[in-house]
């Protein structure tokens, strides 16, 4: 069993933890990539499941407004890059999809925590979404999201950078 963390305590104004992680197609994405530009990071818990699939189809539904506002969303679970190329190409999502296997940006985010499902006690990925500017400062985070009505909320708030 992964080793107990508590979250980290990020909040609105603090500087967003640096990354570093392949993507779906082979690709790369970085903090430094992204820099001086707004960016979007949610985290999910794993590819094709029905929030995860919900939430990866909402994002990308609204790839043109995002893209539009200028700001970049990219989707990080732990699962394999194979395993969100075949997510990706399933559900014909337009986002990036990044892999966080040994989940460092998970830890630097908070959002590896300890889940109960049936009164067992495991180790999982939060559900939770960072909207970052282009200074690389969280400028706010959704924690246990909810799918309905979060990526307009999202948008709303990206539009205002």
């Amino acid at each position: 069993m992964a080793k107990e963390l508590a979250p980290k305590n990020l909040g609105p104004g603090d500087r967003a933890p640096a990354f570093k992680l392949a993507t779906d197609g082979g690709g790369e994405v970085s903090s430094a990539m992204l820099k001086g530009k707004p960016y979007v990071l949610y985290f999910y818990p794993k590819d094709d499941t029905s929030g995860c699939t919900k939430e990866a189809i909402e994002f990308s539904a609204a790839k043109r407004k995002f893209d539009a506002a200028g700001v970049a969303v990219v989707g990080v679970s732990k699962d394999s890059v194979a395993s969100h190329d075949k997510f990706k190409t399933k559900h014909k999502l337009k986002i990036t999809l990044a892999s966080d296997p040994e989940i460092k940006a998970a830890e630097a985010y908070g959002v590896w925590v300890q889940k109960s499902l049936y009164g067992r006690k495991y180790m999982g990925l939060d559900r939770a979404t960072y909207l970052i500017d282009g200074k690389g400062v969280i400028r706010q985070i959704w924690r246990k999201v909810r799918v309905p009505g979060h990526v307009e909320a999202v948008l709303d708030a990206a539009k205002t950078l």
